[in-house]
């Protein structure tokens, strides 16, 4: 694949995001989804892994590294935003599956990606303390390698894996930003006070928040003013756009048709897609 002409001019406003103030990172599914995004006003996108394992019919984790990235360079192809992308694990247990990841990423033309510390190891989800901080050492250090801006979120997953440990998640998060990591995220934290602790805990380096916290939903307004910097929704629009078809599907079904009165207008959809030629 090739990246854009514009790829370094793309990352370098999505670093410039990072700087001051909370946006949001919508999660785009595929070229389609990046349109409709795209076409809301956005400052920048993201992939999804769950949204795009769901497109090939599969579960979230199920893609390879080239798969995923080819998803999220068919977003990026979609808009002139700066698209980040949902790497996952960094597809390989190894510091080097890191690294290759973020070389990979920055070759299609991504402005970004996200790096968890997760093992696909159901009894051991969670990789080692030193591991873990081993692989973001390599990631940042391709990604400083590349010539061109590119901004790595280091991911600690433990709320997200039955590992609640706040004091364990901070050490991370405060590893990560000091081996070099641009953003950090902890997807799933409990309530505002457990965000506002890891926003402080980092900062000054900024932070992702799920579209939360667990405790219930809070405007975008009171997560910025906590510090929160960026704001993603992950796999929840893929969500809803599937689960709007199964509803929909269900009612049709049933022979319910009145209730299929809800669906958007073809026009609606077809006006933000690409015309022919």
């Amino acid at each position: 694949m090739t990246a854009p002409a514009d790829a370094a001019a793309r990352a370098e406003r999505f670093v410039a995001l990072h700087r001051s103030g909370c946006f949001a990172l919508p999660n785009a599914w595929d070229a389609g989804s990046a349109r409709l995004l795209a076409s809301l006003g956005p400052a920048a996108l993201a992939s999804t892994s769950a949204g795009a394992a769901w497109t090939f019919g599969r579960q979230d984790g199920a893609l390879s590294r080239a798969e995923a990235i080819a998803n999220a360079a068919a977003i990026l192809a979609e808009t002139s935003l700066p698209v980040s992308a949902d790497l996952e694990d960094g597809y390989g247990p190894a510091p080097e599956d890191c690294a290759a990841t973020v070389r990979a990423a920055a070759e299609a033309g991504l402005a970004g990606c996200t790096i968890e510390d997760t093992t696909r190891d159901p009894a051991a989800p969670i990789h080692d303390f030193e591991a873990a901080l081993a692989r973001v050492h390599a990631a940042v250090a391709a990604a400083r390698g590349l010539g061109r801006p590119f901004v790595l979120t280091a991911r600690t997953e433990n709320y997200l894996h039955g590992r609640p440990d706040l004091e364990d998640t901070i050490r991370r998060l405060i590893a990560f930003a000091e081996a070099g990591a641009d953003c950090l995220y902890a997807p799933a934290l409990p309530d505002l006070e457990t965000i506002r602790r890891v926003v402080s805990a980092v900062a000054p380096k900024p932070v992702n928040v799920l579209i939360g916290p667990r405790a219930g939903l809070l405007p975008m307004a009171e997560l910025a003013a906590a510090g929160v910097r960026r704001v993603s929704v992950g796999g929840a629009l893929a969500r809803a756009a599937y689960g709007a078809a199964l509803e929909m599907g269900q009612a049709l079904i049933a022979g319910d048709l009145p209730r299929l009165a809800a669906i958007p207008a073809h026009a609606a959809v077809n006006g933000q897609m690409r015309p022919p030629g």
